[in-house]
């Protein structure tokens, strides 16, 4: 569970900007939005194949950029 503590001087806004920063950073919103409907599992294989497969072109992108082999 994410806590944050009002430290002495700092405003409530900015306590609350603390917060949704910490939120975002540890990918709650995300994990919740994922699971937010039903996927099916085939679904979610071909999504991380496609997902492996976009990986592999930016690599081999970067690779040719760089000419690196």
């Amino acid at each position: 569970m994410l806590q944050v503590t009002l430290k002495e001087g700092e405003s409530a806004e900015s306590m609350v900007r603390r917060f949704n920063k910490k939120v975002i950073q540890s990918g709650i919103v995300a994990t919740a939005r994922k699971k937010r409907y039903f996927e099916k599992p085939l679904s979610k294989r071909e999504a991380r194949e496609v997902a492996i497969r976009k990986r592999i072109r930016k690599e081999a992108k970067t690779r040719e950029i760089l000419g690196i082999r």
